[in-house]
């Protein structure tokens, strides 16, 4: 898990939403996060993930690393 600062108001995405628009279960998103494969912010119980870290993410998994 990784504190993220970010002043700008970019959106927090739900590990649900994340899990619909990569079309993987959301244990996926949340093992990807837990692992620190994909950046995010916990809420209590819950991962908020920045719209940049997912497309981050995406990015490094389609360049190979």
């Amino acid at each position: 898990m990784t504190m993220v600062q970010n002043n700008s108001t970019e959106n927090l995405l739900t590990v649900a939403e994340i899990a619909a628009r990569m079309r993987v279960s959301k244990m996926t998103v949340y093992r990807l996060v837990q692992s620190g494969a994909m950046h995010g912010i916990r809420f209590g119980r819950s991962y908020r993930v920045t719209e940049t870290a997912v497309q981050q993410y995406l990015e490094a998994v389609n360049s190979g690393h």
